[in-house]
């Protein structure tokens, strides 16, 4: 599987972006028999449209693909990726029709198109390859989209083939190539390191739970991403119905998608130093599970009342986060995905986050609106703190009530960083049905925005 774009050199065909509006002018300025041949194909400029004008060889002597309008673009990401897969083979230069300021976007839109999980079912490839636009920065694209790649891969494997040891080789890959350190507290070790919740959590399962430690950069500003390594929901003791475990694979989509942040910073060589901190566990039923009603304490020293062990994910951030905190980095995000409360409220599609820094929401939104990454601010809202304390300890895992699932679960972890700037993302990591771009099945969220305002977030 190849994202990368086509050699320059290539024996490229001539391809013209054509929106809607400026189709039929398109077409008069063909020959009479070429713009005979377009009319006949009842090419109109529509997103997803494809047009091939044939040549003598194998090739088409020219292609068109449509762009839609204004208002089908606000309702279409990555437009050209629409027709990207319906073009014959061949390498392809955009001729003319693709505003400079869409290029970056649509560049990678048409990169992204060419992902395939084949691991398990042998995929066709698509065959129709770009030459990056002029002006782009290629190389900072095709970084972008093995980070991207990378994310959906590990979301993707079933928890079978990707459990907490297969998640720690992903991240021991990772750091081999981009020469990082890392470090993996494992199984009993984990109660030797005060990481209990992380232990108790992940206990229950055949395969050890653990803390995977990377590390990067000499220089600069500090961050450290946190990701939930949740590798199989049961729901615990708390068992989940058969609808609510389908999914589950996903559940360690936080920690993939801060490995695919973690390479588009390492690739792009982001001047900072990086820390990515993983609990890889699964939440698993067994006679040592851990139970409702139990009280826990965690690294911090907080005390945790279990009232749903299907609430974990907080759990195991929430020594991680500690961890994360000791070193007072200049900031600390965490992903994970972690409420159903946050689809509810934004549905898939959007990257609900929470931070209570105005330079990190400006950054973030400006990024996300350049890079068509969406992303909503939820609010760290003080008030309902009073939800997540219990009488016989200090938090509660999992309010009753229901209401604010989101926002309590985001206070939970609120607690555990007193020393660093914070920001969280509850993102869902699944693609629910096939769009431009984004194949039905994992996908990463809020990453690009990230990676695109970290020189504003960190001053670099």
């Amino acid at each position: 599987m190849s994202l990368c774009f086509a050699d320059p050199g290539s024996d490229a065909i001539d391809l013209y972006v054509v929106a809607q509006q400026d189709a039929e002018a398109w077409i008069d300025t063909l020959p009479p028999a070429t713009a005979a041949w377009a009319r006949d194909c009842d090419f109109t400029g529509g997103i997803g449209q494809t047009l091939s004008l044939p040549a003598t060889d194998t090739h088409p002597a020219l292609a068109a693909v449509g762009y839609g309008s204004e208002v089908t673009r606000r309702r279409t990401r990555f437009a050209l990726a629409a027709a990207a897969g319906k073009l014959p083979a061949g390498a392809y230069r955009i001729a003319q029709g693709l505003p400079a300021e869409d290029a970056p976007e649509q560049a990678l839109g048409w990169l992204l198109s060419g992902y395939r999980f084949d691991r398990y079912k042998a995929a066709k490839p698509m065959k129709a390859k770009l030459i990056a636009p002029e002006g782009v920065n290629a190389a900072q694209i095709e970084a972008i989209v093995a980070g991207e790649a990378l994310t959906r891969t590990l979301i993707n494997t079933p928890a079978n083939d990707m459990g907490p040891p297969d998640l720690e080789q992903a991240a021991r890959d990772l750091a081999t190539g981009h020469g990082a350190t890392i470090h993996v507290t494992t199984g009993e070790d984990l109660l030797a390191a005060n990481l209990p919740l992380i232990h108790t959590v992940g206990r229950a399962a055949d395969r050890a739970p653990r803390l995977i430690d990377m590390r990067w950069g000499d220089s600069g500003p500090t961050l450290t991403l946190v990701g939930k390594g949740v590798c199989f929901d049961t729901g615990g003791l708390n068992l989940k119905l058969g609808g609510s475990m389908g999914l589950m694979k996903k559940d360690m989509g936080g920690a993939a998608a801060v490995l695919g942040l973690a390479h588009m910073i390492m690739a792009t060589e982001q001047k900072l130093r990086l820390r990515v901190l993983i609990p890889a566990v699964e939440n698993s039923v067994s006679a040592n599970a851990f139970r409702p009603q139990d009280i826990l304490t965690s690294r911090k020293g907080l005390t945790v009342e279990i009232n749903n062990t299907d609430a974990e994910g907080r759990l195991v951030l929430a020594d991680a986060l500690a961890l994360a905190d000791e070193e007072a980095p200049d900031q600390i995000i965490s992903m994970a995905t972690l409420t159903g409360a946050a689809r509810v409220a934004v549905g898939p599609d959007l990257a609900p986050y929470f931070s209570d820094d105005q330079n990190f929401v400006s950054a973030l939104e400006t990024a996300a609106a350049q890079v068509a990454d969406p992303v909503w601010r939820m609010p760290f809202h003080t008030p309902y703190e009073a939800m997540i304390e219990p009488a016989i300890a200090d938090l509660d895992n999992a309010p009753a009530g229901g209401f604010a699932g989101c926002i309590t679960a985001a206070l939970f972890l609120r607690r555990f960083v007193t020393g660093s700037n914070y920001a969280h993302f509850d993102i869902y990591g699944w693609q629910p049905s096939d769009a431009p771009a984004r194949a039905k099945g994992g996908v990463g969220q809020g990453t690009r925005a990230l990676l695109h305002a970290l020189d504003r977030i960190l001053d670099i």
